[in-house]
């Protein structure tokens, strides 16, 4: 069946069957997973349904790494052991669901966890991800993963997601809510009826600084830039669109991002299988997925279409496909990835582009490197330098 091949082709990414231990409900519903293992050695669990493709599992969990992973010299962040550890110790799951959130599939009762819909995890390269697709594939992984770990791991006012592991950063999260609720940031004073209602509801349940955190960090990372249909963010119930918007109108909701996560997704991007073309890291008027992509440093095509990828100003990790592909680091220290030793690769140097072909059929296939200062073999780092090539 479908799973099991599934299961079969993504077991190297760590793709499995559903745990044995898990409830019956569980193996009814779902049918692979994959987990994050906490500092306590207790796990972080991702169950997805059949129609979830591995890349959008993988995803899911690359999203939810990032967020836990240390920001070394943040006040908040530095060490997120313990956000882990409560995670795992409170039965944090997220709940991959086919189709979308219209109630024709929702999560049965005897399940806790977060659910997230096959429509609204949106693979990087995708054509859903690069038409910006609002209406039919708002991608919401970070705002639901987010809420994850807010209500499973920090620690907010809901008391179904038991105790959090960090008070302080919960109550600075509540303090820049309420900072924007008062100045009209969020909601906005544009807000209709429903988002209101909506808010109120929020409000009873204890969630409100939930979604402003969702808010803000969805506009952050770039996910609202290519929205035309408001000057806000998350459909207009946020005022600030991009991050420059976070930092000139919603400086507490900036401060609270800062002190946490990241400024750049650090995770490796595996680009879409189908995507075709040159996928950009650096940031494009011209082509809009980039509102999102800017903020990425570390990419890999997937499959086997003749594409390539274009860096940014960061120390990008870039790895080709199985075609050929032609990947340009741009600015900063760049390194490009290869599977197999660097004796499997032939190699010419012209000026400061190199061409590798790898020997192996349908893994690394043919590329060509511009401004990329390293090279990173299976068996060796070699630094490519005035036109030659040297091993660590």
């Amino acid at each position: 069946n479908i799973c099991a091949e599934d299961i079969a082709a993504g077991s190297k990414h760590g793709v499995m069957p559903v745990p044995a231990t898990a409830s019956a409900a569980h193996q009814k519903t779902f049918c692979k997973y994959t987990e994050i293992i906490a500092e306590n050695g207790k796990v972080i669990g991702f169950y997805a349904q059949d129609t979830i493709s591995n890349a959008q599992l993988i995803r899911s969990r690359n999203i939810l790494e990032f967020y836990l992973e240390d920001v070394p010299g943040s006040t908040q962040g530095a060490n997120k052991s313990a956000i882990a550890n409560a995670m795992a110790d409170n039965g944090a799951n997220m709940l991959i669901m086919n189709g979308s959130d219209d109630g024709l599939n929702d999560v049965p009762d005897d399940i806790p966890g977060q659910p997230l819909y096959d429509t609204e995890l949106i693979v990087e390269g995708s054509k859903a991800y690069i038409d910006n697709d609002y209406e039919n594939h708002r991608d919401a992984a970070f705002e639901e993963i987010l809420h994850l770990m807010h209500g499973y791991g920090i620690g907010n006012l809901d008391p179904e997601a038991g105790p959090g592991a960090n008070e302080v950063y919960s109550l600075a999260i509540d303090a820049a809510r309420e900072n924007a609720m008062a100045n009209g940031l969020w909601p906005t004073a544009s807000a209709n009826a429903d988002t209101k209602n909506w808010i109120e509801e929020l409000r009873q349940e204890g969630s409100l600084s939930h979604e402003y955190l969702a808010s803000v960090i969805d506009s952050y990372y770039g996910y609202w830039g290519a929205f035309t249909e408001n000057t806000g963010g998350m459909w207009g119930i946020y005022a600030a669109k991009t991050r420059a918007d976070v930092a000139s109108l919603d400086t507490q909701g900036l401060a609270v991002v800062e002190q946490y996560f990241n400024a750049n997704v650090t995770y490796n991007t595996i680009i879409a299988s189908e995507f075709d073309g040159v996928f950009s890291l650096s940031f494009d008027a011209a082509s809009p997925y980039t509102f999102k992509s800017q903020y990425l440093i570390n990419a890999q095509l997937s499959g086997n279409n003749n594409s390539s990828l274009i860096g940014n100003d960061q120390d990008n990790r870039l790895a080709g496909n199985a075609g050929s592909n032609a990947l340009d680091g741009m600015a900063g220290t760049d390194t490009a990835v290869f599977q197999g030793n660097a004796a499997d690769y032939s190699i010419d140097i012209t000026g400061n582009d190199i061409l590798l072909q790898d020997s192996v059929s349908d893994r690394d296939g043919i590329v060509t490197l511009k401004n990329i200062e390293k090279l990173d073999f299976n068996d060796q780092i070699q630094h490519f330098k005035n036109g030659v090539l040297l091993v660590q």
